[in-house]
């Protein structure tokens, strides 16, 4: 199990040091939350975010493009230091050409679902896919409570997953603390995505070493 922490929920007058202390708790990705107001109701941050954060540590930069015109940003992420790049299937008619983009520019190609799209969205893309992200919550903002209908969800992903031989791994972002993290690892998640669990509580380090225990 990979955890990605989300700086969303980072204090971001320390962001380098938060960043440090979940590597040094043992995080395996860093989780950036991209949102442009429109299709998610919230502004955050941009590539000069990912480049800082790229600056800052070693691990791999999870870039999570809760955009509309997604396709149009991908070379300006890569450029910034991204790792992993997730597009939401929602705001893309042509997903299959970014996702092919996005991994021309060397990057892990994810698609992320919110909670109402169905998983046969994915049945024409998944084979192309290094990982899929399902929002176990809606888009918008840290903190939210997880939605339990998440847990059949990745059940059913991960079955069909193996089923047609495919490789991609399975994400989850959206409400994950230690609460529902084991369960989430039995249902096939690969990798946990956690903001207010880990840069909530004023001790990322240990929150994140705590966490990654929870899943055991």
């Amino acid at each position: 199990m990979i955890l990605a922490p989300s700086i969303l929920a980072a204090d971001f007058g320390r962001l380098a040091d938060e960043v440090a202390r979940a590597e040094k708790g043992g995080a395996g990705a860093v989780h950036v939350d991209v949102m442009d107001g429109h299709f998610a109701p919230n502004l955050t941050m941009g590539p000069a975010v990912v480049a800082a954060v790229h600056r800052a540590t070693r691990l791999p930069i999870d870039v999570h493009l809760m955009i509309e015109n997604a396709d149009r940003f991908v070379d300006a992420f890569a450029d910034a230091g991204a790792g992993w790049l997730s597009l939401h299937v929602e705001t893309l008619p042509h997903l299959q050409r970014t996702v092919a983009h996005v991994r021309n520019r060397g990057l892990r190609a994810g698609v992320a679902l919110n909670p109402s799209t169905p998983l046969s969205a994915l049945d024409e893309i998944l084979a192309e896919l290094d990982y899929v992200l399902i929002m176990s919550v809606n888009p918008g903002f840290s903190g939210q409570s997880f939605l339990p209908a998440s847990l059949d969800k990745v059940r059913r992903l991960r079955d069909h997953i193996r089923g047609r031989g495919l490789r991609a791994q399975i994400e989850v972002d959206g409400g994950v603390d230690a609460g529902n993290a084991r369960a989430l690892v039995e249902a096939g998640a690969d990798i946990l995505v956690a903001g207010f669990s880990v840069f909530g509580k004023g001790d990322t380090e240990n929150d994140v070493r705590r966490l990654i225990g929870a899943c055991s």
